[in-house]
């Protein structure tokens, strides 16, 4: 390895090039940084350090600017704040916060808001001494006197679940560990349902356990060998059934039993898996109600008498409909609540079930987000969402289903004046290379000029049919305060439009999804917007994909990248079953053992096509204990772009040494990586 990676951090690291011959299909394939999947190796731990002190390094000289971006993003957030309580039986439920403190305290109240205060956990005092905290599951027992809370201490995502006694405050003797993030309890207040993780972080099995005996005594419910499925665990909001849910990128089964009856019998499966078909359950009454794909690309809903599920008994309650999405469902003891995409946007109709007649919920901007809150009670007429858009912060309201009267619970305050009227929203339109209409979301404070010369941050996903939703942020405001506009591409692969948006930008059609994204970025310079030289782009995960394709593709485009724990090595990790990103995989990106599947693949990965070219000034992160995108990805992307790029812009690698996907827990420390990216964009984007 070069001396200069540990003895000179002004100098850019070398890492020691040590071909590994990689072949599928004949294809032979030399892999110069593939030792830097060997985290027992001391020279991977000693690149990223390296790696990590040239950042430090290259950043010293924005460290009053990132403290200022801190000091702004800190100073727009209400640090002592309470979310909406939220009713179940006699209790109300909340989570508060407190300045100084990094995390939530959980509480309740009995009976009334005036009750005296009841603290249930305290994330602070779990988080105190630990590197990184998570808290996962957090569930309170049908009869309110037992606590579940489910702790990760590293980022690895594999969590050890806790039982906390509500009227001592004593923990039970027993933990159960290498838990995902669903569970369930029976309504005995005694038997709960887990899941396990495998060495993949594939939760496969399903497990019963009983109150005060040890993990080994647990029953197991269910073991899923087949790779791609995951398996989660939860209970109707009707409190009637437990349902097992196994499913992969495009097939689902559902399985359920009685909750009130969790030690008799088996989970009965509702219908047995068909490759291709998707369905998922609630419960109303004597009839299960499905949303499946099944013959319906957009989705339809269907419903089948509890005794008798097998699908010659289904019948349709809503039909498919070609120009509208059918996202979800829920149910109410009078009501079902149906979610919809239409015209690219979130809605929802809300259904009498004694009467059926039904009406929709609307909402005034041309873009948004809409999302169902926390709903617990099922004998209830008042529905709980949150509305929010790029301009109005997230707003809880409670909507009476009987009246159509909506009551505004809270908006979230944003300290320091904002004025939501100094900044506009747009809905712009982009046109693709195949004439494919892609919307782009804008804000901006008002008063911009249209002349080329404005800085813009565009981000984009486009991938697993997950829209992008159009939400406000604070901490975006030191951006547009400083005549930012940021715009996200709502490209193809997402699931904004229906299905055929999502698989019009998968498998054998996924460079739509990055040639979208060029589109956008070309339409936003031609309409003066922005210029190349003014123009940052973001994303992460697959979003940090896409950042690695479309650099490639057009890296004249854009001067500034940020590239979070990007998915860049993509045939290599989706042809390795041993990982969380691969058989799974394989319903989203193709399976690399069909010839067809590979090449095109490797045509668009971004690692795979690094050339000797000049590229933006790009950084990039990544988590040492990410079990989504592992570190290596982002090093050996890293790793191999030094190599071969021919311009003298900066490339930074930022590894979070105790952390995983998302980056560092707690939210000082997240808002402090966030001022970072930011410093590097603005400091960047002006050495033109």
């Amino acid at each position: 390895m070069h001396d200069n990676m540990t003895q000179n951090q002004s100098t850019p690291p070398v890492a020691q090039k040590q071909p590994h011959v990689l072949e599928l299909h004949g294809d032979r394939r030399i892999d110069n940084y593939f030792w830097m999947r060997d985290i027992e190796n001391p020279q991977v731990t000693a690149y990223l350090e390296a790696e990590n002190a040239y950042t430090e390094e290259a950043m010293k000289s924005t460290t009053d600017l990132q403290q200022q971006l801190y000091n702004e993003i800190l100073s727009r957030i209400k640090e002592t704040d309470l979310s909406v309580p939220v009713r179940k039986d006699n209790y109300y439920y909340y989570s508060r916060t407190e300045v100084g403190k990094a995390y939530a305290i959980h509480c309740r109240k009995q009976g009334s808001l005036e009750a005296p205060e009841e603290i249930l956990l305290d994330e602070n005092e779990l988080a105190d001494g630990q590197e990184y905290f998570s808290l996962g599951v957090f569930q309170v027992s049908p009869n309110h006197e037992i606590l579940a809370y489910a702790v990760d201490n590293n980022g690895s995502e594999r969590y050890t679940i806790y039982f906390l006694d509500l009227k001592t405050f004593k923990l039970y003797p027993e933990t159960i560990s290498e838990t995902y993030y669903s569970f369930a309890w029976a309504n005995d207040n005694q038997t709960v349902f887990y899941t396990q993780v495998d060495e993949a972080n594939r939760p496969f099995k399903l497990f019963r356990h009983q109150l005060g005996k040890s993990q080994q005594e647990d029953t197991l419910i269910h073991y899923e060998p087949d790779d791609s499925y995951f398996l989660s665990v939860g209970k109707t909001r009707s409190n009637a059934y437990i349902v097992m849910s196994l499913g992969s990128q495009v097939t689902s089964e559902a399985h359920f039993i009685d909750a009130n009856n969790p030690l008799k019998g088996a989970f009965q499966v509702v219908e047995a898996r068909v490759q291709g078909v998707e369905y998922e359950i609630d419960h109303h009454g004597d009839y299960f109600y499905i949303v499946t794909n099944d013959k319906a690309i957009n989705f339809k809903l269907m419903k089948t008498p509890v005794a008798s599920t097998s699908k010659q008994n289904w019948e349709t309650v809503i039909p498919h409909r070609e120009d509208v999405m059918l996202s979800g469902i829920s149910l109410f003891a009078k009501h079902l609540v149906i979610y919809e995409r239409v015209n690219g946007l979130p809605c929802a109709t809300v259904q009498n079930l004694d009467t059926n007649k039904s009406h929709n919920i609307t909402f005034p901007e041309p873009t948004y987000g809409f999302f169902e809150g926390i709903n617990p009670e099922f004998n209830t007429n008042i529905l709980r969402f949150t509305y929010t858009s790029l301009i109005t912060p997230p707003s809880v309201f409670e909507y009476d289903m009987e009246t159509n009267a909506r009551e505004l619970k809270k908006e979230t305050e944003v300290l320091g004046g904002y004025d939501k009227a100094q900044y506009e929203s747009e809905m712009l339109t982009a046109t693709a290379k195949d004439g494919t209409k892609i919307p782009i979301s804008i804000v901006y404070k008002k008063g911009i000029a249209k002349n080329g010369q404005n800085p813009l941050f565009l981000t984009g996903y486009g991938s697993y049919g997950y829209p992008y939703p159009a939400t406000f942020a604070s901490n975006r405001l030191p951006l547009l305060e400083r005549g930012f506009v940021f715009a996200i591409a709502h490209i193809r692969g997402g699931g904004e439009f229906g299905r055929k948006w999502y698989e019009s930008g998968k498998f054998l059609n996924k460079k739509n999804t990055f040639t979208d994204f060029i589109s956008c970025a070309e339409y936003l310079i031609n309409q003066k917007w922005t210029s190349p030289q003014h123009l940052a782009i973001s994303g992460g995960s697959a979003g940090g994909l896409l950042m690695g394709a479309v650099i490639n593709m057009r890296p004249d485009l854009f001067k500034v990248v940020v590239a979070d724990v990007p998915f860049v090595d993509v045939v290599t990790t989706i042809a390795d079953t041993s990982l969380p990103l691969s058989a799974i995989e394989w319903d989203e990106w193709g399976n690399p053992n069909d010839k067809v599947y590979y090449e095109y693949m490797k045509s668009y990965s971004p690692y795979d096509n690094v050339e000797a070219k000049q590229y933006p000034h790009l950084l990039i992160t990544a988590g040492l204990n990410d079990p989504r995108v592992k570190y290596w990805e982002p090093a050996k992307w890293t790793a191999k772009l030094r190599e071969l790029k021919t311009d003298d812009n900066i490339l930074l690698l930022k590894t979070n040494m105790g952390a995983g996907h998302g980056g560092a827990s707690g939210r000082y420390e997240s808002l402090k990586e966030l001022a970072f990216e930011y410093a590097f964009v603005l400091t960047w984007l002006k050495n033109n």
